[in-house]
């Protein structure tokens, strides 16, 4: 019985993964920088990342909030994350998240997280000082979500994510949020076989405003100085659909292999394809790559034919010293690496807490 469920769901993976090839080419490239919020589109946390985001079938915990919260339902009691990416590494872009899980009851989960892009500082200019000399400001872009997730059943997995999403200046700021949903189920024997679908970043259009898109002029003919206010467009915010499937192989001396596959389509970029493989011994340590696909990013170094910022190569480790065995609490050290199509690449170096 165990081998029959072990080909069944590797038939199912690769079932899968075959119509949902075809379907890359029907991208939205031509909607490319449509978008605003497009931070939205990164993933902060350093597991998941280190297998390009290939695990949302799959993905456990308080990381589940930004693929698909369904997952966080599986927090056992308290778990707390931090981690640090350095984006586009050489542009001094970086981004801290922070996130608290916790247990509510027999079924339920509620969940916390704060992500901060910075990028540093930036000299001000304007047309009568193009060098600057005239001080520095300092973008920040901030999103909260708060999540609810819940198990159904023994199989069943479901959640639902609120979160705020603030972009700002000195003196210009734009607020807006949005809706993520998700659902997962785990079948097999031992729970081997996973499949998720989520929808993530459904909300309205958000707007900028504020006094740094007003000016002072005068108007021809007049000697009083007259405030004019220019009018912002509003911009929608990225929606995202990930469908995904995991399968994991175990073997003796508790050695477990993940493979898993996921399918995300981008409402302003082309669609991607993640293929990824996780081995992990004990839960202790823990070694991860994968592999992200988009149509055209193979056409020679033409790279104005990638629309999204990660594709390719990505890997990831993971080192768990256990706390209490019985309660499966542990403190964890984790980094990942996904190359990106410009600059040096992105690195990210996270610690988790499981009480």
């Amino acid at each position: 019985m165990k081998h029959i469920y072990k080909y069944l769901a590797f038939g199912l993976i690769i079932a899968f993964l075959i119509p949902v090839t075809s379907l890359t080419f029907a991208g939205n490239k031509d909607r490319s920088g449509q978008a605003g919020a497009s931070e939205l589109l990164i993933n902060p946390w350093t597991r998941s990342s280190g297998w390009g985001s290939a695990n949302m079938a799959k993905v456990k915990g308080l990381e589940a909030m930004w693929g698909n919260v369904a997952g966080v339902a599986f927090t056992t009691k308290t778990q707390v994350i931090f981690s640090h990416t350095q984006w586009l590494k050489g542009t001094g872009t970086t981004i801290n998240a922070f996130g608290v899980s916790q247990r509510l009851g027999e079924t339920g989960v509620l969940g916390i997280s704060v992500m901060s892009m910075g990028f540093g500082e930036i000299e001000v200019t304007t047309t009568d000082s193009p060098d600057g000399g005239l001080g520095v400001y300092k973008p920040s872009l901030m999103n909260i979500a708060v999540s609810y997730s819940k198990a159904f059943s023994n199989s069943i997995y479901g959640g639902i994510l609120i979160k705020v999403i603030s972009e700002t200046i000195s003196d210009v700021s734009a607020v807006g949020f949005a809706i993520d949903g998700g659902i997962q189920y785990v079948t097999g024997e031992n729970e081997q076989i996973a499949f998720g679908i989520s929808l993530k970043n459904w909300g309205p259009k958000m707007k900028f405003s504020g006094d740094g898109l007003s000016l002072r002029a005068f108007i021809p003919g007049q000697e009083t100085q007259f405030t004019l206010e220019q009018r912002s467009d509003a911009f929608e915010i990225p929606a995202q659909l990930n469908i995904g499937a995991a399968y994991d192989f175990l073997f003796p001396k508790e050695m477990r292999l993940t493979l898993a596959g996921n399918f995300t389509s981008n409402s302003f970029t082309k669609d991607q394809i993640s293929l990824g493989l996780e081995f992990a011994f004990k839960n202790i340590v823990m070694l991860r790559g994968g592999y992200t696909y988009e149509n055209g990013m193979w056409d020679g170094i033409n790279t104005s034919e990638k629309t999204n910022v990660s594709s390719g190569i990505s890997a990831g480790i993971s080192v768990a010293v256990p706390l209490n065995k019985e309660k499966g609490s542990y403190i964890g050290i984790d980094y990942s690496f996904r190359e990106t199509v410009a600059f040096n690449n992105n690195h990210s170096f996270g610690i988790i807490f499981n009480f």
